[in-house]
């Protein structure tokens, strides 16, 4: 699974590169995603909505085993 959820961040990678941050795959535990935000993405007050909207939708419409994404302390 966690080769799939990292196809899925690698496909939507470069609209965050775009603005100037970054997401990596920290851990995938049994439908829990973790991830860290980095770059821009990291301090900007939208982050959550970005999280949210942005990278737990685009997963969990390609892979329905994903039950969330958590940022990554």
């Amino acid at each position: 699974m966690k080769e799939k959820v990292q196809n899925v961040i690698n496909k939507i990678r470069p609209m965050l590169q775009a603005d100037g941050g970054d997401v990596e795959l920290v851990d995938c535990v049994e439908g829990v995603v973790s991830v860290r935000l980095k770059g821009a993405c990291a301090g900007c007050p939208m982050s959550q909505m970005t999280l949210r909207n942005g990278i737990e939708r685009a997963l969990k419409n390609e892979i329905p085993e994903v039950k969330s994404v958590v940022q990554a302390k």
